[in-house]
């Protein structure tokens, strides 16, 4: 018993100790593999798609990749349907040619290197499926009002199972409720049935997610009778006898259609959601409550559905098992189901999955693999993929239940350990590395990193560091005097460092040291704790007439280096686009108001860093009706006097004017500068509405004259008269011009440049500057010069690029400025003097390329390092027909990079390059030109494809060889398939021609038909992009002897002009009778108008009769038929243009017109037997060429 509690005292000593090593190990460090991204264990695929099983990982050197099927091995290459992609292991199944269903199977993925194996999930992988619904006819249900109903849906079984909806023929949902919902299942359920229930499109649906695909049952017919109607119905069928002949449906307790009996049982597992349903019948309605037995229902993860039918609860615990009580009640009782809830558990991890070791030879560590479940789960091990129990012993290595125990590790103890956890309902399978290596530590944070935080905010310094053994990391600061611990400082097992509370003295330069036995690393990191921003004058409440304007000022304090941005927002959204809204950086300003703009008003001032709001409300009021209170501007102050004067200072006084009704707020006194600005008037200071007198601080030799604007909720009044002149003394400037630079235009000058006083910051006449400047770090005196009316001094004769400490001091005829801080600059750069050495060229593939150098030198450089270029150019393709290419291409990588990529290049090429250090003036001399070869890439495609000697059933093909061979052209796959009239394609086929073929001819194709042709080279790498062409092949001459066109043939043409000539003759003919004149008796029109219905005669005394449906009687819209079967016109008949849309009329394919332009007569004997006495119309004309025809 003492044993083994040593033995877990030494196990939790050793896991806190290399808790810090579930870290990433840099990748350039040798590593054994670790699977970064998987396929989920149960994978559903789409069988319209081509199948993707993922399998990527990471190692060093990089892992190879392998997979078993159903437990066996799978020979990749011996499927010519599936790839994997290159450095990964995922898998592409092409469908295109075969059944998804072929590929329904269990995969595993392994990824192994020299130092071990790593394997995935058991990837299940089936194909969704979405089955159609069985053809059924439905009988309709007639049903007796109040009684209960179920409609069953029934939906095929899909994978993964269908979404259920019932709607109607129009695709609206059926209105649900209390008394109808939908059941788990998706049966329709009605607790009684009324009389509005009755409909014959009742329709179940089954939406199929992973296809996207709905189907629907064919539609229910409902039929709700009460008793009478029924005993009507079916009375017919039933000679007279009563279908129902007990009472109607009468009002009835509550009783469960789901589910059955008093009790059930349910098992779920943890982490699922759990829904139970109980619904019921009964009249009235019942009503559905749940509870629990045996304790409350949790609150945060319970949700009611199907008006309270279903009690749903989520991510369940084992906390949810227990008794379900759910109660049907209604007017007239209440019955209740119990539901037994039993809550098992796949396996899940206690602590999280096994973590990656990185152990140091001689240390010693643990894997732990903790996990629960119910039932209870197994644990097994296995190393490399192999049981560990069948795996090489290793003394260091110790097994007990659900931990591995390692002991004075040696190097190559490195392996993969795998985690089998599993019960009945799962398992969890978890990868976990011992790496062994020896390392120097390395800190992985950014260098030089700036950290930016605001005042009484915590600060965190990162520095992740790795190293074997685990690096120990202390942290400095500025000087390193000493560590920094306790008290500000806290330190984390990451290696970040914590201030809880920065302030301004915590701002400066940071170094972590990262120290094992084999070594240090330094990093520095910088911080700066900045002020925080905050709104010193706020926004107040205002209350402004329509019509007029008003400001809400925002004026806010914030860290200069922080640069705010102004938002402004009208009842918490963004303001209106209204050009009436003015937003100034302190201020919002509102013109022309309306009571749209009343509202709160937010103004919010943001920084990188923080941020701070301010609100305010506008309340605007209308113009009120005489004599209700008129509020305006107040006027002007008036009275200013000047007293209390000194060198510096002095007091105003003022006396108010009228506020008219709307109190004074404050008031802004200005000023104006007749010295140096005159006519300009600048804002100095603002005192509440409720002062009349100022104490004003001044500047030295400035001539004063003040004015004073009142301020009430209206807005400003007219400024008041100006003051008195009052001129301040001059005196020595009280500051030193800012913005202090030293630079070079030339490699032997520096230019000092400034920022000069204003007229107002001179404090005196005669302004000029003292301008000093040293070498740095030479301890020499300060050179000396006097600069008037200039912002800048040249510097001749100064050594290239050496850094020189500046000073500019203002100096007036009353003194000099205080002492000026020291600034910081360059004298001019010059063209470096060096070139990088070790160039070298490392192929990463055909078209890229990793260029690497050594740095130059900073005293080559002459200047400020901008960067390094690589310039590069293509001698010449390797391929013997390709030309030399001699264009020059330039990467520029800017800072101190030692390499650069190179992308883009051409394949089974020879390239040359050489690299260049430049800085501000320009590019140093070259390197030495060195030259590297690209591998063989994927060829071009072919530069033409020509279809040639096309006949019935064969044509040949030609081309030429690409452009890009890119490398040796090894070959030539052609495929072609067959193109129908709409456009689909056919199967392909495919043929591998040799590399020095420019020509082929295919046999044996289908006559009259159109071909695709897909051409592409290849070379060792692979294949090319292919160039395609469409041919179609020659008709049979038998088929298209038979297929002339009838509207060639001579004597249809023939035929089609005697025709017209006969309907232009007979048009001559009735024009000239008209024109001679004809009877129109009255009585006939009369009785051709007297019904606007359109109906035959009758043969025998020219009545109208019945209304015929036959196509043939059927008159034009706007004609009337009269007895004698001629056509009428209201107006004239000397157009066609009204019967120009005639239901009967036809028309030839030549486009001759064979139909009549009015309605036929009842029959032809007697339109022939019935002389007309008018004139002969067009119309008429025609009516006699179709009998004729």
């Amino acid at each position: 018993m003492m044993e083994r509690r040593r033995m877990d005292a030494a196990l939790l000593v050793l896991f806190l100790v290399h808790l810090a090593t579930a870290l990433e190990v840099p990748l350039d460090l040798p590593q054994p593999p670790t699977i970064t991204h998987q396929s989920p264990k149960d994978y559903i695929i789409d069988p319209r798609e081509n199948i993707i099983i993922q399998c990527e990982a990471k190692g060093k050197p990089h892992p190879s990749f392998s997979w078993t099927r159903n437990g066996t091995h799978f020979d990749i290459d011996q499927d010519p349907n599936v790839t994997m992609k290159p450095h990964s292991g995922t898998l592409v199944v092409d469908i295109s040619r075969t059944k998804a269903e072929q590929y329904e199977c269990v995969y595993q993925c392994t990824a192994r290197n020299k130092h071990g194996t790593a394997v995935s999930n058991n990837i299940v992988v089936r194909q969704s499926r979405s089955p159609l619904w069985s053809k059924e006819k439905i009988k309709p249900i007639v049903v007796q009002e109040g009684v209960s109903l179920v409609l069953p849906c029934r939906p095929p079984a899909g994978l993964p199972p269908p979404i259920i909806f019932w709607m109607d023929n129009n695709f609206q949902r059926l209105p649900q409720s209390r008394r109808v919902s939908q059941s788990l299942n998706g049966d329709l359920y009605f607790s009684n049935v009324l009389r509005e229930d009755s409909r014959n499109d009742y329709i179940c649906y089954a939406r199929f997610p992973y296809t996207q695909t709905i189907q629907q049952k064919q539609p229910i017919t409902v039929k709700v009778l009460n008793l009478d109607a029924i005993n009507d119905t079916m009375a017919a069928f039933y000679n007279d006898t009563d279908l129902f002949s007990e009472d109607p449906a009468d009002e009835r307790k509550p009783t469960f259609l789901i589910p059955s009996g008093p009790s059930s049982s349910k098992m779920v597992l943890r982490g699922q959601v759990l829904e139970m349903e109980c619904i019921a019948e009964g009249l009235p309605t019942p009503e559905i409550s749940w509870t629990k037995n045996s304790g409350d229902l949790p609150v945060n993860r319970t949700s009611y559905l199907h008006y309270q039918k279903t009690l749903r609860i989520v991510n369940v615990s084992e906390s949810d098992a227990g008794d379900y009580r759910c109660t049907a009640r209604n007017e007239l009782g209440s019955v209740y189901h119990t539901i037994h809830i039993m809550v098992k558990a796949a396996p899940f991890w206690i602590s999280g999955a096994p973590r990656n070791l990185v152990l140091a030879p001689g240390e010693d560590g643990v894997l732990t693999c903790r996990a629960s479940g119910t039932p209870k789960p197994s644990v097994t091990w296995a190393m490399n993929g192999i049981p560990i129990e069948n795996s090489p012993k290793d003394l260091s290595r110790k097994v007990e239940d659900d931990t591995i125990i390692f002991s004075v590790v040696q190097t190559g103890s490195s392996a993969v350990y795998q985690c089998n956890v599993s019960n009945d309902y799962g398992y969890l399978l978890s990868n976990a590395f011992v790496n062994v290596l020896s390392e120097t530590p390395r800190v992985l944070t950014q260098a030089n990193k700036v950290y930016q935080v605001i005042k009484n905010h915590r600060a965190l310094l990162d520095c992740a560091s790795f190293g074997s053994p685990i690096p120990k990391i202390t942290w400095f600061k500025d000087s390193r005097s000493s560590t920094l611990d306790g008290d500000p400082y806290i330190h984390h097992d990451n290696g970040t460092l914590e201030i809880h509370v920065a302030q301004a003295h915590h701002s400066g330069k940071y170094t972590c040291v990262a120290g094992n036995t084999l070594g240090i690393y330094e990093n520095h990191v910088y911080l700066e704790v900045k002020d925080p921003t905050r709104i010193l004058k706020q926004p107040n409440y205002k209350q402004v007439q329509r019509g007029r304007s008003v400001v809400f000022e925002c004026k806010v304090t914030y860290d200069p280096s922080l640069q705010p941005t102004v938002t402004w927002l009208k009842d918490d959204g963004e303001l209106p686009d209204d050009e009436r809204l003015i937003v100034d950086f302190d201020s919002l300003t509102i013109t022309d108001v309306t009571e749209n703009d009343a509202g709160v008003y937010t103004c919010i001032m943001n920084t990188t860093l923080d941020h701070d709001s301010a609100r305010a409300e506008l309340t605007v009021v209308g113009a009120t009706p005489t004599p209700a209170v008129v509020y305006e501007r107040p006027d002007p102050p008036t009275d200013l006097e000047l007293t209390d004067k000194k060198k510096r200072s002095v007091q105003l006084t003022w006396t108010p004017g009228d506020e008219h009704n709307s109190p004074i707020q404050k008031f802004l006194i200005q000023y104006e500068d007749s010295l140096h600005h005159r006519g300009h008037w600048h804002n100095l200071t603002e005192v509440p509405g409720t002062k009349t007198t100022a104490h004003l601080k001044l500047s030295p030799y400035v001539h004063y004259i003040f004015r004073v604007l009142a301020v009430n909720s209206v807005g400003f009044s007219r400024p008041s008269f100006p003051s008195r002149m009052f001129k301040t003394e001059p005196a020595a400037p009280d500051e030193n011009p800012t913005g202090v630079h030293g630079f070079g235009t030339e490699h032997d000058n520096l230019v000092i440049s400034w920022k000069p006083l204003t007229g107002l910051q001179s404090n005196g006449p005669g302004l000029h500057y003292k301008v000093m400047w040293r070498q740095k770090l030479m301890e020499s005196d300060w050179t000396k010069v006097t600069v008037a009316n200039n912002s800048k001094f040249v510097v001749s004769g100064t050594p290239t690029f050496v850094p020189y400490e500046l000073k500019v001091q203002a100096v007036n005829d009353h003194g000099a400025g205080p002492e000026p801080a020291i600034a910081h600059g360059y004298s001019g750069e010059d063209l470096p003097v060096a070139a990088p050495e070790n160039v070298q060229a490392v192929l990463l593939n055909s078209t890229l390329s990793e260029v690497h150098w050594d740095p130059v030198p900073s005293k080559s450089i002459r200047g400020h390092l901008k960067g390094y270029k690589v310039y590069y150019w293509r001698e010449r393709s390797l391929h013997k027909h390709n030309p030399h290419h001699v264009e020059k291409q330039i990467l520029t990588f800017s800072g101190n990079h030692t390499h650069g990529i190179l992308p883009g290049l051409h394949p089974f090429s020879l390239y040359s390059f050489n690299v260049r250090v430049y800085n501000g003036k320009g590019d140093g001399p070259p390197s030495p030109t060195q030259q590297f070869e690209t591998p063989e890439g994927v060829p071009g495609p072919p530069t033409s494809l020509v279809v040639t000697n096309t006949n019935m059933d064969t044509l040949t093909l030609e081309w030429n060889p690409p452009h890009d061979h890119n490398g040796h052209i090894t070959g030539y796959t052609l495929k072609y398939q067959p193109v129908n009239n709409s456009n689909e394609l056919g199967p392909v086929e495919e043929l591998a021609l040799p590399a020095n073929a420019t020509s082929f001819t295919l046999l044996n194709l289908k006559y009259s038909t159109r071909y695709k042709f897909y051409l592409n080279a290849k070379t060792v790498r692979g294949a090319g992009l292919a160039i395609s062409q469409e041919a179609v092949t020659i008709m049979d001459e038998a088929v298209t002897s038979r297929q002339v066109d009838i509207a060639t043939q001579g004597w249809f043409i023939g035929l089609m002009c005697a025709i017209a000539l006969l309907i232009l003759i007979l048009l001559i003919i009735c024009f000239i009778q008209r024109n001679k004149g004809g009877k129109y008796p009255v009585k006939e029109k009369e009785d051709a108008h007297t019904d606007p219905e359109f109906q035959p005669m009758k043969d025998d005394d020219c009545t109208f009769g019945e209304y015929s449906d036959n196509e043939d009687h059927k008159p034009l819209k706007g004609s009337r038929t009269p007895s004698n079967g001629t056509v009428k016109r209201d107006d004239s008949d000397d157009s066609l243009v009204d019967y120009g849309e005639g239901g009967d009329g036809q028309f030839n394919e030549d486009g001759s017109f064979i139909g009549q332009y009015s309605g036929k007569s009842v029959s032809r004997e007697t339109a022939e037997g019935h002389e007309s006495s008018e004139a002969p119309s067009p119309i008429n004309a025609m009516n006699s060429l179709n009998s004729f025809v």
